[in-house]
């Protein structure tokens, strides 16, 4: 079947494709590359992959392309669903014979309300897709398709057996080559990472139990699934060799730092052959292991500290110690490792005090970079399941949790902490972060020292600070 991949048009500048963890606009424009459509287009032959919110392609653009295929795949989101819906309907009006499927965690864990969303949704497909998509992308009969639920002809909703997980990583094809054919690199922006970047995974899934984290809970897992050194080191290399553009390499398993002797493994090839990279990491890497990174060319670290509250971080189960995660930015520092931190305001447990807490926490470990989410409720998440049960999320919006520009709202509302309170929250925490004296010259440094990243701040800057202006104005540095 002629098949396309499509990461429907959403908001303008919205992130939350199939690649994001965080599904909202963010402070400055970011992107990140649409990795799991990517991994079943290079399954399928001839198919087309098409990312519409970086390409800047609107509605018209994208139902153009009905006629041309038969068989669409579109990933959604939660906050993006109702959007993505229209978007479905806006290619069966173009070609009612269009066979169209919707991957992503919304539908994996509510499949059956996804389907009944729309008659132009044809089936869901659950947990990894891969091969479920390239099954039906060979013409095979629905009922035969191990992992989706699907609608008859007569409107019955039917939910197949689930799909096992796949067990030899080494068994999905490269994703650079789709990237290739069918993406633009300098589309994609990430505020921490060098410009243009190539992102990929080595694994799926994650050994940690974090109650708020999306895909281990949806579609990876908790079992952390890993390609071969050698797949990695060899993808990495033709990567090299497709983007002689490509900046900077990155690893977006959810805890690439999980498996430590593998990493190190992988840094050690990836020395030879000379890459810039960076990955995801827990806060608790051992300096030793950090030491053999930084030596084979690791630049940055993309670390979830999430809190400075050590209860918070226990009620969310991180598995992480505060003293523990001050102990590995200081070895960070001292071997002149980056970090861009990421914190999260609203998880059960947050008081004004744990926020206050957590500001003082960052200013201390003082990332380079920071990203301040709200804690967000995805379906599927124990988080989501302690809020119903809880009476967390207020009936006057059923917790919605982007606004009508795509941007992040607090869903969850505690009696003594309510919603407004940590909305405006992560305004103060970047403000107190960025608008020192001393982070201020930091930045500074860093343009002087590399002129080239001069042009890129200060239009980040000038996105960041319109973003807090929004509901209020900076302050100035103290």
């Amino acid at each position: 079947m002629r098949t396309l991949f499509l990461n429907p048009p959403s908001y303008e500048g919205f992130d939350g494709g199939a690649g994001a963890r965080y599904q909202a606009k963010r402070e400055v424009r970011s992107f990140w590359y649409p990795t799991w459509l990517a991994q079943p287009a290079a399954i399928v032959p001839d198919s087309l992959l098409v990312d519409a919110p970086p390409a800047g392609l609107g509605l018209a653009d994208v139902a153009s392309l009905a006629g041309q295929h038969d068989l669409a795949v579109l990933h959604t989101s939660s906050p993006t669903f109702a959007g993505d819906v229209k978007v479905a309907e806006a290619l069966k009006e173009t070609n009612p014979s269009l066979l169209v499927g919707f991957v992503g965690p919304r539908v994996a864990v509510e499949p059956e309300p996804s389907l009944r969303a729309s008659a132009a949704i044809d089936f869901v497909a659950r947990e990894e897709f891969d091969f479920t998509i390239a099954e039906i992308a060979e013409g095979r009969p629905l009922s035969s398709v191990d992992g989706i639920s699907y609608r008859t002809g007569s409107g019955e909703m039917v939910h197949n057996t689930d799909r096992q997980m796949i067990t030899d990583m080494d068994s999905l094809p490269f994703v650079t080559p789709v990237y290739k054919r069918d993406l633009r690199p300098e589309d994609y922006f990430i505020g921490y990472l060098r410009h243009p970047y190539v992102s990929l995974y080595t694994g799926r899934g994650c050994r940690s139990r974090c109650t708020f984290c999306l895909w281990p809970q949806t579609v990876g897992g908790h079992r952390y699934r890993t390609r071969s050194v050698a797949s990695v080191l060899a993808e990495a290399e033709l990567a090299r060799e497709l983007f002689p553009q490509m900046k900077e390499l990155f690893f977006d398993d959810d805890t690439f730092t999980d498996d430590r002797p593998r990493a190190e493994a992988i840094a050690r090839g990836l020395g030879r052959l000379g890459l810039t990279w960076s990955c995801n990491a827990k806060a608790n890497v051992p300096r030793e292991t950090l030491q053999v990174l930084k030596d084979n060319g690791l630049r940055l670290l993309l670390v979830g500290y999430e809190s400075g509250n050590q209860q918070i971080l226990i009620n969310i189960k991180k598995g992480l110690r505060v003293d523990r995660a001050r102990q590995f930015a200081r070895d960070c520092q001292d071997l002149g490792i980056t970090v861009h931190g990421t914190f999260i305001l609203g998880l059960p447990g947050e008081t004004r005090e744990t926020i206050e807490e957590t500001i003082r926490f960052a200013r201390e470990v003082n990332p380079h970079t920071i990203q301040v989410s709200i804690a967000a409720p995805y379906p599927g998440t124990e988080l989501h399941r302690q809020a119903v049960e809880n009476g967390w999320l207020p009936d006057d919006d059923g917790g919605a949790l982007v606004s009508d520009g795509g941007t992040q709202l607090a869903a969850l509302s505690y009696p003594h902490l309510g919603r407004s309170e940590i909305l405006d929250s992560v305004d103060d925490f970047y403000k107190r972060f960025y608008f020192r004296a001393a982070k201020l010259a930091e930045m500074s440094a860093e343009m002087l020292r590399q002129p080239g990243m001069a042009g890129r701040r200060l239009r980040e800057g000038a996105e960041f600070v319109r973003f807090l202006g929004r509901r209020g104005r900076a302050p100035a540095a103290q």
